[in-house]
């Protein structure tokens, strides 16, 4: 059986499957981010703990990947992923009857725990079904159904909180994803070159081992770590100084501060293909270079000069993250690329849940400085892993002891 490429028919319809579970992922994901400043106030907590909401998320959906990086491959790909996001929209219908805090975080854990059953599955599909030459391309679509996801997600509930409040606001979202998962039912086909019956605890076990000997692709889950623990950290807090003097902007505006994330849709797509063609060392580090380029402008006290750098730290950071998750897929062995694509999206999400808040605490003691310097100063560390990856490739390439594991990888492939 072939695999997908611009010329099957199921190739337009299976990317916009993908796009729109994506879109429901990252939007049910992050649907409390822009109101974490109303929750603190209705609730009188601090920031911090308010974005509770979103880390309990973020955290179940770390801890819940490393179990399905074990039994991911067991069962059907299209039922997991149906799923997932299947009761994650039902979950973010009844987020809005929810009046009591610890009930909501103890929702949105259980809503990440969830959700865990689709993104590294859906990574893994599009590894096995789609033609590698343009597999940049299809992860840079799959990225920018996050980028749409939670745009379009913050903007519904950043508006209508103001109209009517929170509660109603996410109640709304989750109507509209339960309608867009009947969508991807419909375009999704299932695996052609999948065959759960193949796949053993003890095989899977085994594949997981060598993703973690691997230090190249370690170093890659380390980068998730810091890119979306960076991009997390930032646009949580963000809203907080802006609603307060000398700015004072509204619930509303906030909301209309994530249209910012337009600009992620067109880097990850753009990032994907430039690195089917370039090093992907080298636009993984341009891309963590614009993350603190951005980073440092937010500094500056023109609103105008803020939103600009946030436009600069969400370019880099999609298109970081574009590049980074299709790097996993390539390194890793077909065996292993569940396991991978879970690791990394473990990594991923722990740095989400741990970078953002501790970002709090950064807030509240050293105000938005603080925030900016801790995370630049992690996006500079990435760098660095960045450039590491490549050397460790091109080491275990040229060493005869590592020479027949990593051949196949690296052959064709721009590190």
């Amino acid at each position: 059986m072939g695999y997908l490429s611009p010329e099957n028919k199921a190739f337009r319809k299976t990317l916009i499957a993908l796009f729109l579970g994506s879109f429901i992922m990252y939007a049910d994901l992050y649907s409390t981010q822009p109101v974490i400043a109303v929750i603190a106030e209705q609730f009188h907590v601090p920031p911090a703990t308010a974005s509770l909401t979103l880390s309990a998320a973020t955290g179940a959906l770390a801890i819940f990947l490393f179990f399905v990086s074990f039994t991911s491959g067991m069962f059907d790909r299209k039922k997991i992923m149906t799923l997932a996001l299947g009761s994650s929209a039902v979950l973010c219908f009844a987020v809005g009857f929810i009046h009591y805090l610890p009930l909501l975080i103890a929702v949105r854990f259980m809503q990440g725990a969830l959700l865990a059953g689709y993104p590294s599955i859906a990574m893994a599909y599009v590894n096995e079904e789609f033609d590698k030459r343009c597999l940049g391309y299809v992860i840079g679509i799959y990225v920018s159904g996050n980028s749409l996801g939670g745009l379009t997600g913050r903007l519904i509930v950043g508006t209508l909180s103001d109209a009517y409040s929170w509660n109603v606001a996410i109640g709304f979202l989750g109507l509209l994803n339960m309608v867009m998962c009947a969508l991807f039912i419909i375009f999704l086909p299932k695996s052609r070159h999948f065959d759960a019956n193949k796949v053993s605890l003890k095989r899977t076990t085994v594949g997981f081992i060598e993703n973690i000997e691997s230090p190249a692709l370690v170093l890659i889950y380390c980068l998730g770590f810091i890119l979306m623990g960076g991009f997390v950290t930032v646009y949580n807090y963000i809203g907080i100084p802006l609603m307060q003097p000398p700015y004072n902007l509204s619930q509303t505006f906030i909301g209309f501060i994530f249209l910012i994330f337009l600009v992620g849709t067109f880097s990850s797509t753009w990032m994907g293909k430039l690195s089917d063609r370039m090093s992907r060392t080298g636009v993984v580090a341009f891309c963590l270079s614009m993350m603190v380029t951005g980073l440092l402008v937010t500094m500056s006290a023109p609103l105008i000069l803020k939103v600009i750098g946030l436009a600069l730290f969400t370019f880099g950071f999609f298109g970081g993250h574009s590049v980074a998750s299709s790097w996993v897929g390539i390194l890793a062995n077909r065996r292993e690329k569940a396991q991978s694509s879970s690791l990394y999206l473990l990594f991923y999400y722990v740095g989400s849940s741990v970078e953002g808040s501790v970002g709090g605490i950064f807030l509240d003691r050293f105000g938005w400085a603080g925030v900016v310097s801790m995370v630049a100063s992690i996006c500079s560390i990435g760098i660095i892993l960045a450039f590491t990856v490549s050397k460790v490739i091109v080491y275990k390439a040229q060493h005869p002891r590592h020479r027949r594991h990593h051949q196949r990888k690296i052959a064709g492939q721009h590190v």
